[in-house]
């Protein structure tokens, strides 16, 4: 039997602490925190992961990586050598692997001043010693981590600015071993992965179109472009937001100016079984980057207390 997967850690970084949610099958509407972490005097948290059993927190600062007890005990911590006084243009950014064994950490070198390249560093959760360290060729700002949901390899996708984005894939094997691949791409931006596992989503850096890649090889399955939906690509472009709101329907975000300069984003459902364009949906947002989709049809936006509120189709269906 495959075993089940762990619970949905949805967290917060709110009022000086990281909050952690547990998605709950009838947990909907605003959720309160299961657990609560407070970071140690002094820290400015950059971006942070907390075990599925809500008994430890990871997290990242500009010149090192913290891991904690629930009850605010120091369990490891490793410092970036050597420190960097460097304020803006890098974020350090972690994750948990699947398992909960290894803590993945995108260190941006470069940008920070260290004297060196880029890294990659792999640490066991534990006792935080690197097992693996992969030095990258790229100048990036910062990182994101996607973790697959069935064979637990991690996805890095790393922005340049300007230069554009590059995307790895990273996995540990029984052996300890690492292997690396780094997609033939510098102009595409990871958004997503499926929540079966079977494919990924990208946006074009320019923000021209939107594809979908069959996982691990990357091979393209279909791609949309601005006019697919219906827009003027000379007005309308394709923000790096959205993702996959169940394994069949992903959610593209559109976005433009009004005559009155006032910027509109609309949610465009997509079969992805098809490669068709198959409706819309409301989200009252702020801002694009505040939807988060969870892959079980349901999504969160940001609450007016900072905690999250969970939506669904059911309150909110597709046009």
């Amino acid at each position: 039997m495959i075993p089940a997967p762990p619970p949905k850690v949805i967290t917060r970084h709110r009022d000086g602490q990281i909050r952690a949610y547990l998605k709950g099958p009838g947990a909907f509407g605003s959720l309160e925190p299961a657990a609560v972490f407070q970071p140690r005097v002094g820290d400015e948290v950059v971006e942070w992961a907390v075990r599925p059993d809500l008994e430890r927190v990871v997290y990242t600062t500009l010149n090192r990586v913290v891991c904690l007890t629930r009850a605010g005990d120091l369990v490891w911590a490793s410092d970036f050598e050597p420190h960097s006084d460097v304020r803006h243009g890098h974020r350090p950014g972690c994750a948990l692997s699947l398992d909960g064994r290894t803590v993945w950490v995108y260190r941006p070198d470069a940008m920070a001043e260290r004297g060196g390249g880029d890294q990659w560093v792999v640490h066991d959760a534990e006792g935080g010693v690197v097992l693996v360290r992969r030095e990258l060729e790229t100048v990036g700002h910062g990182a994101g981590h996607h973790v697959h949901p069935v064979d637990g390899s991690v996805y890095l996708d790393i922005g340049e600015g300007q230069d554009g984005a590059v995307i790895l894939r990273g996995i540990v094997g029984a052996d300890g071993e690492p292997e690396f691949v780094t997609y033939p791409w510098w102009d595409r931006c990871l958004i997503d992965l499926a929540p079966g596992g079977r494919q990924f989503m990208t946006v074009d850096h320019g923000q021209r179109d939107v594809a979908f890649h069959r996982h691990p090889s990357g091979d393209r399955l279909f791609t949309l472009s601005v006019e697919a939906f219906g827009y003027d690509p000379e007005e309308t472009f394709v923000e790096w937001s959205g993702g996959y709101l169940t394994p069949d329907t992903a959610v593209v975000t559109v976005g433009g100016e009004s005559q009155d300069e006032e910027e509109w984003y609309r949610y465009h459902l997509i079969d992805v079984r098809t490669g068709t364009v198959s409706g819309d949906i409301a989200v009252d947002v702020a801002s694009p980057y505040e939807l988060e989709l969870l892959g079980d049809g349901s999504w969160l936006t940001d609450g007016p207390d900072g905690h999250p509120v969970r939506w669904s189709l059911v309150q909110h269906p597709a046009g």
